[in-house]
């Protein structure tokens, strides 16, 4: 077992502790947060959209912040802003809560156009522009995003620009039977959020990300992540289909599954697992489906199904470019 996988494993079982019976889910944040990644977690109310980040914040040794989306939050809220100090007769910067490593923007879509603006140069480029002035976000650094997709009236929908630059898109979904019996057990006296400790420290998650890009990925597998993506950019109820963002989304992804799975390489069912994940709400469906109410994960789906899979060549390919 790598480091990384070590990791990894020890995040999702902690992690399950709270999220009882959604280990998908779980296992594609972990995913997204050794990739360095940030992920947008949309799903009805009551779920656990808000539980799932605050333990991925709990079991890592990491700076927490919490940002509550309104329509009255200001940019300078977010980023932070410059104060005139009277003894020093100078400004002094006063960092906002992005200037954390693992920030949640809680009901993300509720803070109007201008705010939501002011989260998309530290998501891309980790860092903040204020007053002139640029501040380095630190590492690791993780947006987490929960949205509610049923209640529309007071919401301002993320643009695409903003919905681009989430690396996954993940629900939750309701619990089955079972596991809500075990929910209400464990909630019985006090949250169990409340005695999750932390499993992993902050130098240990860089490290884990810095293997995850050394995950071998054959050429076959990069022909199939750009086939899939392009094709997404020709279906015919697609607007706008994937950018190159949303191929690297999945190359990057594929890598970190195989570092979940304790593989040294990449697979097609890899890429298959992660595509809705990663690509469906990278695309805009044009308006004549949306009338047929076409989703954009079936979309994907569909896709998944008709782009042949490549056979694999792991250790063929692996050898020939050692040799070379």
């Amino acid at each position: 077992m790598s480091e990384a996988q070590a990791v990894a494993a020890r995040l999702v079982d902690n992690v399950q502790r709270v999220i009882v019976g959604k280990r998908s889910s779980v296992e594609l944040a972990v995913i997204c947060l050794l990739c360095q990644g940030h992920l947008l977690i949309e799903d009805v109310p009551g779920v656990g959209k808000t539980m799932l980040a605050k333990s991925i914040a709990r079991s890592l040794g990491c700076t927490f912040k919490r940002i509550q989306f309104t329509p009255d939050l200001l940019p300078s809220d977010v980023t932070g802003v410059s104060v005139f100090n009277e003894k020093t007769r100078e400004f002094e910067f006063r960092p906002g809560p992005i200037l954390s490593q693992v920030v949640l923007t809680d009901e993300i879509n509720r803070g109007t156009p201008k705010t939501q603006s002011a989260l998309l140069e530290a998501m891309e480029e980790h860092q903040v522009t204020v007053d002139g002035v640029t501040h380095r976000t630190p590492d690791p650094f993780l947006v987490i995003a929960t949205q509610n997709p049923i209640e529309y009236e007071g919401t301002f929908p993320l643009p695409e620009a903003q919905l681009d630059r989430f690396l996954m898109r993940v629900d939750l979904g309701h619990p089955s039977p079972e596991d809500e019996i075990l929910i209400l057990e464990a909630q019985q006296y006090e949250h169990p959020i409340f005695a999750l400790d932390q499993v992993v420290t902050a130098e240990q998650l860089l490290q884990a990300q810095e293997q995850v890009k050394s995950m071998y990925v054959d050429e076959l597998v990069k022909e199939y992540i750009v086939e899939l993506v392009n094709a997404t950019r020709t279906h015919p109820d697609v607007y706008l289909g994937a950018s190159p963002r949303g191929s690297l989304a999945l190359f990057r992804t594929a890598q970190a599954r195989a570092v979940l799975e304790d593989r040294d390489y990449a697979t097609p069912d890899d890429v298959k697992y992660l595509a809705p994940a990663t690509l469906a709400h990278r695309l805009i469906i044009s308006p004549a489906a949306r009338i047929k109410n076409v989703d954009s994960r079936a979309v994907v789906d569909e896709l998944l199904r008709s782009v042949p899979v490549p056979g694999t060549r792991v250790r063929a390919g692996a050898a020939s470019s050692s040799e070379s």
